[in-house]
C-alpha cells in the first residue's frame, strides 16, 4: 500500500490482497466491518471519503456484498409481487396485450428501485390464495392486475397486509388503495362519441363480473339513457379472451340485427368484433362504428385503425410503484382515478 487508508485518495491495486467477504474489506480499509457495511449501502452515517474508498477498494477486487443476507437482516427480500387473479377469466394469459404494456412499465419502474419482479397468473380455487402469496416470505409488497371477482378476498387480506396495490376499479368502502381510469366515465366517452356521429343502435360488448368492466358499461348506460328515446343500448356479456369473444360476437350478428355500434369493454374484444364484422360482410365504419378501451400498441395497427378509449399505462405503473413504496414505508396513501382519453381513429369515422 503507498498511501495511508486515511487518505481519501487512497486506492489499493494490490492483487495480492484477497478480499471475499464483508471482514476482509473492512481489514483492508482499516474499518469496522458493520461501517464496511453501511458504506456499501451508502448510509449516510458514513462520511463520503470513508464511503469512497470502501467503495474503491470493493470494486477494485471485484467485491459483491451478499445481497441474501444483507435482505434477511433487513428483513426485506427486494422483490415485489406482480400476479393477474383470473377469477373471472380462467382462459385469460400473461400474453394479453393490455397486460405486457403494463407489464413493461412496472418491470422498468421497479429496476430503478433496486427491486425483483416476481410474476404470477393465479386462478383462485378458493379464499386462501392472496393470504399464501402475502405471507409466502417471497415479496415486500404485491400489486394486482385487477380485481376479477375477488375484490372481498382482496378486501379482506388488505385490513391485515398493507403493502398491496391494484389497477383496477375503485369501489366503495375498499381498505385497499388502487390506481385506474375512471372506468364509468370512460364508457360514457365512447357512448357519447357513438352517439354523437349518429348512430343509434349500441351494442356493449364486455364480462360485467369485473368491477372495471362492469363500471364501463354503467357510464355506457348512463349515456344511452341520457340521448333520449330514439338511441337504444343493449349488452352482450362474453368472455375477454380473442377466441372466445369472437365466437360470441359471430353468434350474435347470425342471429340478431346488427348494431350500427359496437363498445367494447377492451381493445382486445373491439380486435375480435372487427373481424366477426367483416366476415359478415358488414363495413367499419360505413355500417357499424366500433370503439375499444385501453389504446394498446396494436389498436392503431388494425383495419381500420382502432377508435378507443386511452389509459395511460405509463402514469398508471408509476403511481402503482410510488402508492406501493409508501404503504411498505409506512406512510399515508390514496388510491388514484386516472381521467380516460377518447382516441379517434377510422374504426367510428370514415
Amino acid at each position: 500500500m503507498t498511501a495511508p487508508p486515511s487518505d481519501p485518495s487512497f486506492s489499493d491495486t494490490d492483487n495480492t490482497i484477497a478480499i471475499g467477504s464483508l471482514a476482509d474489506l473492512a481489514r483492508a480499509a482499516g474499518t469496522s466491518v458493520s461501517t464496511a457495511s453501511r458504506a456499501l449501502s451508502g448510509h449516510s452515517s458514513v462520511n463520503e471519503q470513508t464511503r469512497l474508498r470502501i467503495r474503491t477498494l470493493a470494486d477494485a477486487h471485484g467485491f459483491q456484498p451478499n445481497r441474501l443476507a444483507r435482505n434477511l437482516r433487513l428483513q426485506r427480500t427486494q422483490s415485489i409481487g406482480l400476479v393477474l387473479p383470473l377469477g373471472h377469466e380462467t382462459g385469460q394469459h400473461l400474453s394479453d396485450p393490455f397486460f405486457l404494456s403494463l407489464l413493461g412499465h412496472l418491470a422498468d419502474g421497479l429496476t430503478e428501485r433496486g427491486y425483483d419482479l416476481v410474476l404470477s397468473r393465479v386462478i383462485p380455487h378458493d379464499g386462501g390464495w392472496l393470504d399464501r402469496l402475502v405471507d409466502s416470505g417471497r415479496i415486500d409488497g404485491l400489486i394486482l392486475i385487477g380485481q376479477s371477482d375477488q375484490s372481498a378476498v382482496i378486501d379482506r387480506v388488505a385490513a391485515r397486509y398493507a403493502p398491496i396495490v391494484v389497477w383496477g376499479a375503485d369501489l366503495p368502502g375498499q381498505c385497499y388503495l388502487t390506481v385506474g381510469s375512471d372506468n364509468r366515465l370512460g364508457g360514457a366517452r365512447a357512448a357519447q362519441h357513438l352517439i354523437a356521429i349518429g348512430r343509434r343502435r349500441l351494442l356493449y360488448l364486455g364480462n360485467a363480473s369485473a368491477p372495471e368492466f362492469a363500471e364501463r358499461l354503467a357510464g355506457f348506460e348512463d349515456a344511452v339513457g341520457a340521448a333520449g328515446p330514439d338511441v337504444a343500448g343493449e349488452a352482450l356479456d362474453l368472455h375477454m379472451t380473442p377466441d372466445a369473444a369472437y365466437a360470441a360476437i359471430a353468434e350474435h350478428l347470425a342471429n340478431n340485427p346488427a348494431p350500427d355500434a359496437i363498445f367494447a369493454a377492451s381493445d382486445v374484444v373491439a380486435m375480435s368484433a372487427l373481424r366477426a364484422l367483416r366476415e359478415q360482410g358488414l363495413r367499419v365504419p360505413q355500417d357499424v362504428a366500433v370503439v375499444g378501451y385501453d389504446d394498446v400498441t396494436l389498436a392503431a395497427h388494425t383495419t381500420p385503425p382502432l377508435t378507443t378509449i386511452r389509459q395511460d399505462l405509463m402514469a398508471g405503473a408509476a403511481a402503482l410503484i410510488e402508492l406501493l413504496f409508501r404503504r411498505i414505508a409506512g406512510e399515508p396513501a390514496q388510491s388514484r382515478r386516472l381521467d380516460p382519453e377518447l382516441i379517434v381513429r377510422g374504426s367510428s369515422v370514415a
